[in-house]
């Protein structure tokens, strides 16, 4: 018996899920990874301590609070001004990068789930209707006349449920 064999249909699952997104990561170009650890330290708690205490820093220096240090950016401050608006500019761009990828990897997602939710379809379909045929086999009439299981039997057609739900959609 080997490991998967052993392991819960849960616990399986989770394993998929996991490999899915680890192959998903390492199929990222390098620049996609600089993009991507950029943006991340952009959006941490480390990012914003660290930018307090450089301004603490920029405006105690500044302020000729410590006389051994001379200013070099005095009010209003116009380096630093410069600085942060190049800095908004170039992390705008990377927080961008990571949000595309992240825009990719749930797309991806979604057309797997979309693949799943009709693979599901169509078993549900047949179950269905070896289930009618069981039925009529079995003499059991209440079912094989029953109108909603013989419509739930009935092949489902994907793109013309699409069509029905964008044209819908497109009225509201």
């Amino acid at each position: 018996m080997n490991n998967e064999e052993r392991l819960t249909p849960a616990t399986q699952n989770i394993e998929r899920v996991a490999d899915l997104e680890k192959k998903f990561l390492e199929r990222r170009t390098p620049v996609e990874r600089i993009g991507d650890a950029i943006g991340g330290f952009a959006g941490s708690m480390k990012f914003v301590v660290l930018h307090i205490v450089v301004f603490a820093l920029w405006f105690i220096i500044n302020n000729h609070m410590i006389p051994a240090i001379p200013a070099f950016d005095p009010f209003p401050y116009m380096f630093l001004n410069m600085a942060v608006s190049l800095e908004a500019v170039v992390l705008s761009t990377f927080v961008l990068m990571k949000q595309n990828s992240m825009s990719r990897r749930s797309e991806q997602r979604d057309h797997l789930n979309l693949q799943i939710d009709m693979l599901t379809e169509q078993e549900t379909t047949k179950n269905l209707q070896l289930l009618r045929l069981i039925c009529d086999h079995l003499g059991i009439k209440d079912v094989r006349l029953d109108p909603e299981v013989k419509e739930l039997a009935a092949e489902t057609v994907v793109h013309q449920i699409a069509e029905e739900l964008n044209q819908k959609l497109s009225e509201e």
